[in-house]
């Protein structure tokens, strides 16, 4: 009997003992409400023999625990130990019950935003820690981020258990990615709330900006103006909304009061309302300041637009220059060096003829040169030039000193064609009346003259009708290639020789794209002598770069075509004066259309032809006023033209011509 009482005595003493300790110590903590909720934190170990806190929940200093028996592992969504000890094993569900009980009480917030939280430092202190320093679940184990603390990992772990441990971790973190911390709203619906923030983040920018509008609205009514308290404050709220505004681009960009600034000229603006409630008489004033404008902005058109065509009709100061410095030079020279070489192939109708006919020395140029420098065989192309008395010598004198390859060269002065007289040509009789000089010279101011484009005093140079007289000035040639001196040439041209023109007379490129280059835009088809005789919706084409058959023109007598027309035309009521439009009566029918891409137009009124175009282009045409030689030229197409210069020449730096 005594040796039974010993035997429990040491039992009591032994296994009693320390669980009545522990049941002591852990006596005051309650079980958790859920066991399905994973261990975010613990809150104190004892290791090694030293207490370190771990970083999640408030500490308490004063209480410790044993470090427990075995390794430490996730088990059922709680911490298991792995002695076989049944009592360490109820103090681990202890411990488990311990964790638990704490997160539920300190990570419980309110759902909606509307509710207070009752302890805002735990709350923001939870919030952090579990959201930027808590306990990172890494591959299973459970890793402590914070420095110094140690990593509490499994080495023995049945298969079963680390399968169920990799649910309760992917169940976690889609529980955090889901729900935003002290909210409870779930992510997405967070991010449309953040995207509709964001499509309206410069709607208070906008509303300042419209309240200035107003206000200067109501500054210029005549009721506000007349009460001088409101037009004091109005002035007052105008002020601070624009210190608030600054340079702000965005709602960020404001100042903290801008919402205070807005809300008193909300108040102030009501007011001015209440002043001036007559809508009708501020619409009727705001359309009178419009037409007002419009008024004005139709004045500078056309202001703008005199001063265009005046500019294209003056001649530049180096451009003057340089006629009369050659002409100098020319009467230098002795009478044998005044002559050109190769004079032989003027009249060989197997070479390629170009006609030119032109007053402006550089524009001459560059069409000898870009063509020459395009040539396959330069040798074989000859260049007819004609000019005027004036610019006949300086002519010679440029293309002597600057003779362009191998090609050939033939200057002509138009006084020479004694045949071109009043008596043959009734456009020269036209010209020379003193109705036609008074029509194109006299002073009108720009807002009187509705066709003003056609007072180009251009129109009465006898140069500009000498291609309707391509068969008297080339007796002996067959085809002639015909180009303007606003063009420059990109491509090799002797392809157009070989074009079959079936029976025309011209090839041209046909310019219907736009409704204004159709024959209505240029004959005036009210009269009935045009009505008979053409389509108003027929083609336009272009001059510019044209190949003649001078045999098929003989033989469709097409010069007096031309001579008939411009007789029923003398009181200029079939077309304005022009070369185009009688060019259009003249050969009507008679015309053969060509690839658009030999003959690029625009380049001296559209700044919007295609680069692709100008590229592909065989010859391209400044036709238009900004011609490549004046200031007003389009910028960015001045290089095709300038290209074929060389502004370093003598004669062209004495004359400060520069690109």
């Amino acid at each position: 009997m005594k040796l039974r009482t010993s035997v429990v005595f040491l039992l009591l003493v032994t296994v009693v003992a320390p669980i009545v300790l522990y049941t002591d110590r852990l006596g005051s903590f309650t079980t958790p409400s859920s066991s399905n909720e994973f261990i975010e934190d613990v809150s104190t170990f004892t290791l090694g023999g030293d207490v370190r806190p771990l970083n999640l929940l408030p500490q308490e200093p004063s209480t410790t625990l044993k470090e427990p028996l075995g390794v430490v592992y996730l088990e059922n969504s709680s911490i298991s130990l792995s002695d076989s000890d049944a009592s360490t094993r109820e103090n681990s569900r202890k411990i488990r019950q311990l964790t638990q009980d704490s997160m539920e009480n300190q990570t419980t917030l309110p759902s909606t935003r509307g509710d207070t939280v009752e302890h805002p430092h735990e709350e923001e202190s939870t919030i952090r820690q579990v959201t930027e320093r808590g306990l990172d679940i890494n591959q299973g184990d459970i890793t402590l981020e914070k420095p110094g603390v140690t990593s509490l990992n499994e080495s023995r772990e049945p298969q079963n258990d680390r399968n169920r441990r990799e649910e309760i971790k992917n169940e976690n973190q889609s529980a955090k990615t889901s729900i935003k911390a002290g909210t409870g709203e779930p992510v997405k619906k967070r991010n449309d709330k953040q995207n509709d923030r964001t499509v309206m983040a410069d709607a208070r920018v906008r509303h300042l900006k419209d309240q200035l509008i107003q206000g200067r609205v109501y500054l210029s009514l005549a009721a506000t103006r007349n009460n001088p308290h409101f037009i004091r404050e109005l002035r007052l709220r105008m002020k601070e909304v624009q210190r608030a505004l600054g340079d702000a681009t965005k709602d960020s960009d404001l100042p903290k009061n801008s919402y205070d600034k807005l809300k008193a000229m909300e108040l102030t603006l009501a007011k001015g309302k209440q002043i001036q409630d007559d809508c009708a008489a501020v619409v009727k004033k705001l359309r009178a300041i419009i037409h007002s404008t419009e008024e004005q902005l139709r004045a500078h058109k056309k202001q703008t637009l005199f001063l265009t065509h005046l500019t294209a009709k003056t001649l530049p100061k180096g451009l003057h220059c340089l006629p009369l410095r050659l002409t100098t030079e020319y009467f230098s020279l002795n009478s044998s060096e005044r002559e050109f070489s190769n004079q032989e192939k003027l009249e060989d109708s197997r070479l390629f003829h170009y006609a030119l006919f032109t007053d402006n020395i550089l524009a001459a140029a560059v069409v000898v040169n870009s063509t020459v420098s395009r040539a396959k065989d330069p040798s074989a192309h000859v260049f007819h030039l004609v000019t005027d008395r004036i610019n006949y010598a300086a002519m010679r004198m440029w293309f002597l000193s600057n003779p362009p390859g191998n090609a050939t060269i033939q200057v002509q002065n138009i006084e020479e064609f004694t045949w071109l007289n009043s008596s043959y040509s009734p456009v020269l009789k036209q010209l020379s009346s003193p109705a036609m000089i008074d029509y194109y010279f006299k002073t009108r101011p720009a807002e009187s003259d509705s066709n003003m484009k056609y007072r180009n005093p251009k129109y009465l140079s006898v140069m500009n009708h000498l291609r309707f007289y391509m068969p008297e000035i080339f007796p002996k040639l067959n085809k002639v290639l015909f180009l303007d001196d606003d063009i420059v040439v990109q491509k090799d041209l002797t392809g157009l020789w070989s074009i079959d023109l079936k029976g025309n007379v011209i090839g041209v490129v046909e310019t219907c794209g736009e409704t204004f280059h159709r024959f209505d835009r240029y004959l005036n088809f009210s009269n009935p002598l045009i009505s008979k005789a053409f389509d108003p919706h027929a083609c336009g084409w272009a001059f510019g770069m044209n190949i003649f058959d001078l045999e098929e023109w003989k033989r469709q007598n097409i010069t007096e075509v031309y001579h008939s027309w411009q007789n029923l035309n003398r009181d200029r009521q079939l077309w304005k004066l022009g070369t185009l439009p009688p060019g259009l009566i003249t050969f009507w029918n008679s015309t053969y259309s060509l690839d658009r891409s030999w003959h690029v137009l625009g380049l001296g009124y559209d700044p919007n032809v295609s680069q692709k175009d100008i590229e592909r282009g065989a010859v391209i045409h400044y036709n238009g006023n900004l011609k490549p030689w004046l200031e007003i030229a389009i910028p960015k197409y001045r290089s095709y033209w300038a290209k074929f210069i060389d502004y370093d020449h003598l004669y062209l730096r004495e004359c400060n011509i520069s690109p």
